[in-house]
Protein backbone atom coordinates (compact mmCIF):
# COMPACT_ATOMS: atom_id res chain seq x y z
CA UNK A 1 0.00 0.00 0.00
CA UNK A 2 2.71 2.43 -1.03
CA UNK A 3 2.42 5.35 -3.42
CA UNK A 4 2.31 6.00 -6.25
CA UNK A 5 0.41 2.37 -6.59
CA UNK A 6 -2.27 2.99 -4.11
CA UNK A 7 -3.73 6.61 -4.95
CA UNK A 8 -6.38 7.33 -2.36
CA UNK A 9 -7.93 10.44 -4.72
CA UNK A 10 -9.10 7.82 -7.38
CA UNK A 11 -12.15 6.85 -6.14
CA UNK A 12 -13.12 10.75 -5.32
CA UNK A 13 -12.48 12.28 -9.42
CA UNK A 14 -16.26 11.53 -9.78
CA UNK A 15 -20.12 12.52 -7.72
CA UNK A 16 -20.62 9.03 -9.14
CA UNK A 17 -17.34 7.26 -7.95
CA UNK A 18 -18.31 8.96 -4.56
CA UNK A 19 -21.88 7.48 -4.64
CA UNK A 20 -20.63 4.42 -5.06
CA UNK A 21 -18.17 4.13 -2.25
CA UNK A 22 -19.66 5.69 0.12
CA UNK A 23 -20.02 4.29 3.98
CA UNK A 24 -22.44 6.16 5.79
CA UNK A 25 -26.19 7.00 3.92
CA UNK A 26 -28.86 9.17 4.86
CA UNK A 27 -32.69 9.07 3.58
CA UNK A 28 -35.51 10.43 4.57
CA UNK A 29 -37.28 7.32 6.13
CA UNK A 30 -34.56 7.52 8.57
CA UNK A 31 -35.50 10.87 10.13
CA UNK A 32 -38.27 11.91 12.70
CA UNK A 33 -40.07 15.45 12.39
CA UNK A 34 -40.36 17.09 15.85
CA UNK A 35 -44.38 18.65 16.46
CA UNK A 36 -45.42 21.08 18.93
CA UNK A 37 -49.33 21.16 19.31
CA UNK A 38 -51.46 23.64 20.95
CA UNK A 39 -55.01 24.66 21.27
CA UNK A 40 -56.79 26.33 18.59
CA UNK A 41 -57.82 25.98 15.38
CA UNK A 42 -55.69 27.43 12.24
CA UNK A 43 -52.91 28.03 14.66
CA UNK A 44 -49.50 28.15 13.32
CA UNK A 45 -46.96 30.79 16.05
CA UNK A 46 -43.34 31.31 15.18
CA UNK A 47 -40.96 30.56 17.60
CA UNK A 48 -38.83 33.06 17.62
CA UNK A 49 -35.27 31.11 18.28
CA UNK A 50 -36.19 28.17 15.95
CA UNK A 51 -36.40 29.67 12.60
CA UNK A 52 -39.23 27.86 10.15
CA UNK A 53 -40.20 25.36 13.24
CA UNK A 54 -43.62 27.03 14.60
CA UNK A 55 -46.22 25.80 17.49
CA UNK A 56 -49.16 24.06 15.18
CA UNK A 57 -53.09 23.18 15.89
CA UNK A 58 -54.10 20.16 15.15
CA UNK A 59 -55.58 20.75 11.96
CA UNK A 60 -52.29 22.50 11.35
CA UNK A 61 -49.92 19.32 12.63
CA UNK A 62 -52.52 17.46 9.98
CA UNK A 63 -51.14 19.43 7.35
CA UNK A 64 -47.66 19.01 8.68
CA UNK A 65 -47.70 15.59 9.13
CA UNK A 66 -49.05 15.55 5.19
CA UNK A 67 -45.88 17.31 4.11
CA UNK A 68 -43.45 14.96 6.28
CA UNK A 69 -45.31 11.70 4.65
CA UNK A 70 -45.23 13.61 0.85
CA UNK A 71 -41.45 13.69 1.59
CA UNK A 72 -40.88 9.94 2.87
CA UNK A 73 -39.72 11.10 6.35
CA UNK A 74 -39.64 8.22 8.74
CA UNK A 75 -41.68 9.52 11.54
CA UNK A 76 -43.13 12.14 13.83
CA UNK A 77 -42.49 12.88 17.42
CA UNK A 78 -45.41 15.02 19.37
CA UNK A 79 -44.76 17.71 21.93
CA UNK A 80 -48.07 18.72 24.07
CA UNK A 81 -48.43 22.60 25.05
CA UNK A 82 -51.78 22.11 26.90
CA UNK A 83 -54.43 24.87 27.66
CA UNK A 84 -54.03 24.90 31.37
CA UNK A 85 -50.78 23.37 33.52
CA UNK A 86 -50.98 21.36 37.10
CA UNK A 87 -48.89 20.57 39.42
CA UNK A 88 -50.20 16.73 38.54
CA UNK A 89 -49.38 17.36 35.18
CA UNK A 90 -53.51 16.61 34.65
CA UNK A 91 -53.32 17.45 30.76
CA UNK A 92 -50.87 14.97 29.78
CA UNK A 93 -52.20 11.77 30.62
CA UNK A 94 -56.17 12.69 29.84
CA UNK A 95 -58.11 11.09 27.42
CA UNK A 96 -59.16 15.04 25.99
CA UNK A 97 -54.93 15.98 26.02
CA UNK A 98 -53.57 18.38 23.42
CA UNK A 99 -51.24 15.11 22.04
CA UNK A 100 -54.14 12.25 22.47
CA UNK A 101 -56.41 14.47 20.29
CA UNK A 102 -53.85 14.96 17.86
CA UNK A 103 -53.06 11.35 17.32
CA UNK A 104 -56.79 10.22 16.90
CA UNK A 105 -57.30 12.75 14.24
CA UNK A 106 -53.79 11.38 12.56
CA UNK A 107 -54.80 7.77 12.81
CA UNK A 108 -58.08 9.14 10.49
CA UNK A 109 -56.21 10.24 7.87
CA UNK A 110 -54.85 7.47 5.34
CA UNK A 111 -52.23 9.70 3.82
CA UNK A 112 -50.20 9.17 6.91
CA UNK A 113 -50.35 5.43 7.49
CA UNK A 114 -46.58 5.09 6.82
CA UNK A 115 -45.42 7.90 9.06
CA UNK A 116 -44.30 6.37 12.64
CA UNK A 117 -46.17 8.49 15.26
CA UNK A 118 -43.87 8.70 18.27
CA UNK A 119 -45.29 10.39 21.62
CA UNK A 120 -42.83 11.95 23.95
CA UNK A 121 -43.58 11.22 27.87
CA UNK A 122 -43.01 13.86 29.76
CA UNK A 123 -44.30 16.20 32.31
CA UNK A 124 -42.55 19.27 31.82
CA UNK A 125 -44.92 20.66 29.15
CA UNK A 126 -47.99 20.38 31.39
CA UNK A 127 -46.60 20.99 35.16
CA UNK A 128 -47.09 24.62 36.37
CA UNK A 129 -43.54 24.51 37.69
CA UNK A 130 -42.08 23.30 34.67
CA UNK A 131 -40.67 20.08 35.94
CA UNK A 132 -40.16 16.36 34.60
CA UNK A 133 -41.86 15.21 37.87
CA UNK A 134 -43.77 15.54 41.38
CA UNK A 135 -42.02 18.31 43.26
CA UNK A 136 -41.93 17.58 47.10
CA UNK A 137 -40.96 21.20 48.86
CA UNK A 138 -39.25 21.64 52.16
CA UNK A 139 -39.57 25.38 53.27
CA UNK A 140 -36.98 26.77 50.67
CA UNK A 141 -35.59 23.69 49.01
CA UNK A 142 -37.48 21.03 46.75
CA UNK A 143 -36.76 17.80 45.05
CA UNK A 144 -38.12 15.96 42.25
CA UNK A 145 -39.86 12.98 43.93
CA UNK A 146 -39.41 10.12 41.64
CA UNK A 147 -41.72 7.52 42.55
CA UNK A 148 -45.02 9.10 42.15
CA UNK A 149 -43.88 11.19 39.21
CA UNK A 150 -43.05 7.31 37.65
CA UNK A 151 -46.65 6.41 38.34
CA UNK A 152 -47.98 9.92 36.66
CA UNK A 153 -45.19 9.11 33.55
CA UNK A 154 -46.81 5.28 33.21
CA UNK A 155 -50.22 6.37 33.14
CA UNK A 156 -49.55 9.06 30.38
CA UNK A 157 -47.55 6.48 27.92
CA UNK A 158 -50.55 4.53 28.24
CA UNK A 159 -53.16 7.17 28.12
CA UNK A 160 -51.22 7.88 24.53
CA UNK A 161 -50.70 4.85 23.15
CA UNK A 162 -54.17 3.94 23.89
CA UNK A 163 -55.06 7.48 21.63
CA UNK A 164 -52.78 5.72 18.60
CA UNK A 165 -49.41 6.57 19.40
CA UNK A 166 -47.01 3.89 17.61
CA UNK A 167 -44.28 4.52 20.02
CA UNK A 168 -44.01 6.06 23.30
CA UNK A 169 -40.98 7.82 23.94
CA UNK A 170 -40.31 8.33 27.77
CA UNK A 171 -37.76 11.55 28.01
CA UNK A 172 -38.19 12.40 32.08
CA UNK A 173 -34.76 10.72 32.85
CA UNK A 174 -36.86 9.11 36.77
CA UNK A 175 -35.16 6.09 37.66
CA UNK A 176 -37.13 3.01 36.69
CA UNK A 177 -39.89 4.50 34.41
CA UNK A 178 -39.45 2.13 31.33
CA UNK A 179 -40.17 -0.89 33.60
CA UNK A 180 -43.56 0.86 35.17
CA UNK A 181 -44.54 2.01 31.63
CA UNK A 182 -44.21 -1.43 30.17
CA UNK A 183 -46.07 -2.81 32.61
CA UNK A 184 -49.07 -0.21 32.46
CA UNK A 185 -48.92 -0.56 28.91
CA UNK A 186 -49.09 -4.65 29.22
CA UNK A 187 -52.05 -4.52 31.60
CA UNK A 188 -54.55 -2.17 29.12
CA UNK A 189 -53.81 -4.79 26.43
CA UNK A 190 -51.03 -2.61 24.82
CA UNK A 191 -48.12 -5.17 25.06
CA UNK A 192 -47.52 -4.72 21.08
CA UNK A 193 -46.31 -0.87 21.75
CA UNK A 194 -42.90 -0.69 21.93
CA UNK A 195 -40.80 1.81 24.45
CA UNK A 196 -38.68 3.92 22.84
CA UNK A 197 -36.23 4.88 25.66
CA UNK A 198 -34.53 8.50 26.38
CA UNK A 199 -31.78 6.37 27.81
CA UNK A 200 -28.84 8.97 28.12
CA UNK A 201 -30.20 12.03 28.34
CA UNK A 202 -28.02 14.71 29.65
CA UNK A 203 -28.54 18.02 31.59
CA UNK A 204 -27.63 20.28 28.57
CA UNK A 205 -27.52 23.97 27.56
CA UNK A 206 -28.66 22.96 24.00
CA UNK A 207 -31.98 22.67 25.05
CA UNK A 208 -32.63 26.39 25.53
CA UNK A 209 -34.97 26.98 22.81
CA UNK A 210 -36.64 23.80 23.30
CA UNK A 211 -38.02 25.81 26.07
CA UNK A 212 -39.59 28.33 24.41
CA UNK A 213 -40.85 25.96 21.75
CA UNK A 214 -42.71 23.83 24.08
CA UNK A 215 -43.55 26.58 26.81
CA UNK A 216 -41.64 24.13 29.59
CA UNK A 217 -38.61 26.21 31.77
CA UNK A 218 -38.55 25.62 34.81
CA UNK A 219 -39.79 28.04 37.07
CA UNK A 220 -37.19 27.38 39.70
CA UNK A 221 -34.24 25.54 40.02
CA UNK A 222 -32.68 23.37 37.66
CA UNK A 223 -33.21 19.59 36.06
CA UNK A 224 -29.59 18.62 36.96
CA UNK A 225 -30.59 16.31 40.13
CA UNK A 226 -32.18 14.05 37.03
CA UNK A 227 -31.18 14.72 33.84
CA UNK A 228 -26.95 13.44 33.19
CA UNK A 229 -23.73 14.80 33.95
CA UNK A 230 -22.45 15.26 30.47
CA UNK A 231 -18.82 14.66 31.89
CA UNK A 232 -20.05 10.90 32.34
CA UNK A 233 -19.94 8.21 29.47
CA UNK A 234 -19.81 5.64 31.60
CA UNK A 235 -23.05 6.24 33.44
CA UNK A 236 -24.38 6.69 30.20
CA UNK A 237 -23.92 3.12 29.47
CA UNK A 238 -24.98 2.05 33.03
CA UNK A 239 -28.35 4.17 32.18
CA UNK A 240 -29.17 2.29 29.02
CA UNK A 241 -28.33 -1.26 30.54
CA UNK A 242 -30.88 -0.40 32.98
CA UNK A 243 -33.46 0.87 30.61
CA UNK A 244 -33.19 -2.07 28.21
CA UNK A 245 -33.20 -4.45 31.28
CA UNK A 246 -36.70 -3.41 32.43
CA UNK A 247 -37.79 -3.83 28.75
CA UNK A 248 -36.86 -0.73 26.49
CA UNK A 249 -37.09 -1.93 22.75
CA UNK A 250 -35.50 1.39 20.97
CA UNK A 251 -33.11 3.82 22.58
CA UNK A 252 -32.37 7.79 22.22
CA UNK A 253 -29.25 9.67 22.38
CA UNK A 254 -30.05 13.61 23.45
CA UNK A 255 -28.43 16.17 22.44
CA UNK A 256 -26.64 14.61 19.52
CA UNK A 257 -23.34 16.40 18.48
CA UNK A 258 -21.88 17.45 21.86
CA UNK A 259 -22.53 13.41 22.48
CA UNK A 260 -20.98 12.04 19.18
CA UNK A 261 -18.79 9.63 21.26
CA UNK A 262 -21.71 8.53 23.76
CA UNK A 263 -23.87 7.56 20.28
CA UNK A 264 -20.74 5.33 19.23
CA UNK A 265 -20.20 4.29 22.48
CA UNK A 266 -23.56 2.88 22.98
CA UNK A 267 -23.55 1.43 19.16
CA UNK A 268 -20.40 -0.83 19.50
CA UNK A 269 -22.13 -2.14 22.66
CA UNK A 270 -25.62 -3.05 21.77
CA UNK A 271 -27.42 -4.35 18.81
CA UNK A 272 -31.38 -2.46 19.53
CA UNK A 273 -32.17 0.39 17.13
CA UNK A 274 -30.70 3.44 18.69
CA UNK A 275 -31.56 7.35 17.51
CA UNK A 276 -30.61 10.40 18.49
CA UNK A 277 -31.84 13.81 18.65
CA UNK A 278 -30.27 16.79 17.15
CA UNK A 279 -31.74 19.60 19.14
CA UNK A 280 -33.15 22.41 19.47
CA UNK A 281 -29.93 24.67 20.29
CA UNK A 282 -27.79 22.48 17.62
CA UNK A 283 -30.85 23.42 15.00
CA UNK A 284 -30.47 27.26 16.10
CA UNK A 285 -27.24 27.79 16.31
CA UNK A 286 -26.87 26.60 12.67
CA UNK A 287 -30.00 28.21 11.37
CA UNK A 288 -27.96 32.02 12.75
CA UNK A 289 -25.04 30.69 10.79
CA UNK A 290 -27.10 30.04 7.70
CA UNK A 291 -28.34 33.32 8.11
CA UNK A 292 -24.91 35.57 8.78
CA UNK A 293 -23.62 33.72 5.55
CA UNK A 294 -21.24 32.07 7.76
CA UNK A 295 -21.96 28.59 7.07
CA UNK A 296 -23.30 27.31 3.40
CA UNK A 297 -26.72 25.91 4.89
CA UNK A 298 -27.26 22.87 2.63
CA UNK A 299 -24.08 21.45 3.12
CA UNK A 300 -23.93 22.58 6.86
CA UNK A 301 -27.53 20.80 7.45
CA UNK A 302 -26.58 17.38 5.46
CA UNK A 303 -22.89 17.04 7.37
CA UNK A 304 -24.41 17.71 10.64
CA UNK A 305 -26.95 14.99 9.90
CA UNK A 306 -24.19 12.43 8.18
CA UNK A 307 -21.91 12.99 11.27
CA UNK A 308 -24.48 11.53 13.75
CA UNK A 309 -25.45 8.55 11.49
CA UNK A 310 -22.01 7.95 10.70
CA UNK A 311 -21.76 8.01 14.94
CA UNK A 312 -24.22 5.28 15.07
CA UNK A 313 -27.11 6.43 14.78
CA UNK A 314 -29.79 4.03 12.97
CA UNK A 315 -32.17 7.48 13.12
CA UNK A 316 -32.37 10.87 13.94
CA UNK A 317 -35.13 13.49 15.53
CA UNK A 318 -34.40 16.83 13.65
CA UNK A 319 -35.71 19.76 12.94
CA UNK A 320 -34.08 19.91 9.17
CA UNK A 321 -35.93 16.65 8.86
CA UNK A 322 -38.34 18.27 5.88
CA UNK A 323 -35.30 20.39 4.77
CA UNK A 324 -33.01 17.84 4.34
CA UNK A 325 -35.59 14.89 2.65
CA UNK A 326 -36.13 17.69 -0.10
CA UNK A 327 -32.21 17.80 -0.33
CA UNK A 328 -32.30 14.16 -0.91
CA UNK A 329 -35.14 14.05 -3.11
Amino acid sequence: MNFPAVRMRRLRRTEAIRSLVRETRLEPGQMIYPLFICPGEGVRKAIGSMPDVYNVSVDEAIKEAEQCAELGIGGLLLFGLPAEKDEQATGAWADDGIVQTALRAMKKNRKLDKLVTIADVCLCEYTSHGHCGVVARDGDHFHIENDSSVAIIAKTAASLAKAGADVVAPSDMMDGRVEAIRAELDAAGLEQTPVLSYASKFASAFYGPFREAADSAPQFGDRRSYQMDGANLREAMREIDQDLAEGADMVLMKPAMPYLDVIREARQRYDVPMGAYQVSGEYSMLRAAFERGWLEPERAMMESLVGIRRAGADFIVTYFAKDAAKVLG
